[in-house]
């Protein structure tokens, strides 16, 4: 297996780019970013650090019209609708920025969030027949792996 790493403007799709951005929904992002990087707490844990990423989400883009939150043994889940009763399109493996052993690299992708993140992805598509599945992303706050 090849990885290819791509940058933001490769990977992002071109009708994303068409989309018309507003300059409060710029404004928005850039205070939610800031507050999700001031709170990186190195006495803190996976489940601090996951909380903060999921009001980061929420804040930013997702809430009201998606709900977020865990389900069973998935860090954070991205549901397609606003409850919980519609299926996951998005599982997020979240990791404590200080833990770096479980956080793949550009040059080795085997790592535990990643194999983490493939159980959770059969679990889904195949026990639970989930075919709405789009993303997976694992993510220490700093660094971002997201696949389709």
């Amino acid at each position: 297996m090849k990885l290819h790493v791509l940058k933001i403007n490769e990977a992002l799709n071109k009708a994303f780019l068409k989309l018309p951005l507003t300059r409060s929904q710029i404004e928005k992002f850039k205070v939610n970013f800031k507050v999700l990087i001031q709170q990186y707490n190195p006495g803190e844990g996976e489940e601090f650090h996951k909380n903060v990423i999921s009001d980061f989400l929420k804040n930013t883009y997702y809430s009201p019209d998606y709900y977020i939150n865990t389900k069973g043994r998935y860090d954070l889940v991205i549901h397609n609708g606003k409850d919980n009763t519609s299926s996951v399109g998005v599982i997020i493996e979240a990791k404590s920025p200080g833990n770096i052993s479980e956080m793949p690299t550009v040059d080795n992708l085997i790592a535990k969030s990643i194999l983490e993140l493939i159980l959770y992805y059969f679990r889904e598509r195949i026990t639970n027949k989930n075919l709405d599945l789009k993303h997976l992303i694992t993510t220490n706050l700093y660094e971002w792996f997201i696949f389709d």
